[in-house]
């Protein structure tokens, strides 16, 4: 009788279950981290938002706050440099470079961004800004909406949109 080498269908077979267990238990862990990364990335993003916010009312006091994110960032400059429509402020992805009006909202990190403010009087400086982070798929992308005015707190809601009257970050 000749032996033969290899392994038999069962030590595969065992094999795969194994494999297919550690992955049943690793894959929601996985996506749980995601999650807290995106969440992470949406705080971080609207801090630099409030930061653009200060600095661009700060270098145009007779604009005020800036009342979209296409204002702060750096549009379709060609030239390099700033300008109350388009600050340079921020980065071409949250800073909505490719957005189609200057009122949309920016996706980045699985979460999307708006900044409003109050109608525009002429000759009056805009006071206040809301600036709002969504995500784009609820339990996948993220589970917390946040929200941040000209106070620069950062307040966040589980179950929708978040506003000044939620509770905030600690």
């Amino acid at each position: 009788m000749r032996k033969q080498k290899g392994f038999s269908l069962i030590e595969l077979l065992i094999v795969v279950a194994i494999i297919l267990i550690i992955a049943a238990i690793a894959i929601p862990n996985l996506l749980r981290s995601r999650i807290a990364a995106n969440e992470a990335s949406a705080v971080g993003s609207l801090r630099t938002i409030n930061t653009a916010e200060v600095t661009f009312a700060s270098t145009y006091p007779s604009n005020g706050f800036a009342n979209n994110l296409a204002q702060l960032g750096p549009g379709a400059i060609t030239n390099n440099s700033a300008t109350s429509g388009n600050a340079i402020l921020l980065d071409g992805v949250l800073g909505c470079s490719s957005a189609s009006s200057a009122g949309s909202a920016c996706p980045k990190s699985g979460y999307s961004f708006a900044v409003n403010g109050p109608a525009v009087v002429a000759g009056t400086p805009t006071s206040t800004y809301y600036s709002n982070a969504g995500p784009l798929t609820v339990d996948q992308t993220g589970k917390r909406y946040f929200f941040s005015d000209a106070s620069g707190v950062i307040r966040y809601n589980t179950t929708g949109a978040a506003s000044s009257t939620d509770s905030p970050l600690q």
